[in-house]
């Protein structure tokens, strides 16, 4: 009874560089480029490689298909590491797009628009696209205009931080407009942030504060409780002299 075979192991290819450099290249002639941008012309790989030595330095293919191929003296393990710095960095100023949805319906109330609207503006600022989408019910399919034209007023109503980059499009029951953030979006919001981190900046520390007790109030004919102090006794009437 044969034994039974196990299940191949996929694993994941390695990136590995295929750049030839050194004793890797096995091509009889270069084509030689020296460290400092020099064209030193066509030498054999070996004079080649002893130049590169010599400067204690990297022979490095960097054109394979060139007849000959072109080789440059280099440092490549500081080459390699500045390109991955490049691309590290242009990854992280790699802009993402983001899109947000919002719904609408055709016969929507003023505040539920101004709403809507403020979920807009507040994406645009935040530099997002924005898709706008109408929901058509029942017997509303027979009447698209107004949803065509709720979609303009919304782009109209934007139009500083928004603007269309795809006009309102049909799509079954939906209909669907598309909008981008201009120049202008945003701009306020990072202006806000600016001034409030200004205005954190210029508060003053605890130890330059100076507390300063109230002023006590002047002293009036009201005691300690609020009664009126006693004073001359007030006049009666001549009416009523002789009564008790």
């Amino acid at each position: 009874m044969r034994p039974r075979r196990r299940p191949a192991e996929h694993t994941r290819p390695v990136n590995r560089d295929t750049t030839r450099i050194n004793e890797n290249i096995r091509v009889p002639r270069v084509r030689l480029i020296d460290a400092d941008g020099t064209q030193l012309g066509i030498k054999s790989t070996d004079e080649a490689r002893e130049h590169a030595y010599a400067k204690n330095l990297d022979l490095v293919e960097v054109a394979a298909q060139a007849d000959p191929p072109v080789a440059k003296v280099m440092d490549y393990g500081k080459y390699k590491y500045e390109e991955e710095q490049k691309r590290k960095q242009a990854r992280k100023h790699q802009s993402q797009i983001h899109v947000k949805e919002i719904k609408l319906r055709p016969k929507i109330g003023v505040h539920d628009y101004n709403t809507k609207k403020g979920h807009v503006e507040r994406f645009l600022n935040q530099r997002a696209k924005v898709k706008v989408t109408i929901m058509f019910r029942g017997r509303e399919t027979t009447h698209p205009e107004r949803g065509r034209d709720l979609l303009l007023r919304l782009a109209e109503d934007v139009k500083e931080i928004g603007a269309i980059e795809s006009q309102p499009l049909l799509d079954g029951r939906n209909m669907v407009m598309l909008l981008g953030p201009t120049k202008n979006a945003g701009v306020k919001r990072d202006a806000e942030d600016e001034n409030a981190q200004r205005d954190e900046e210029a508060l003053p520390g605890d130890g330059d504060r100076q507390d300063h007790a109230p002023a006590s109030p002047p002293d009036d004919a009201a005691g300690p409780s609020g009664e009126e102090q006693p004073g001359e006794p007030e006049a009666r009437p001549a009416g009523h002299a002789g009564r008790a």
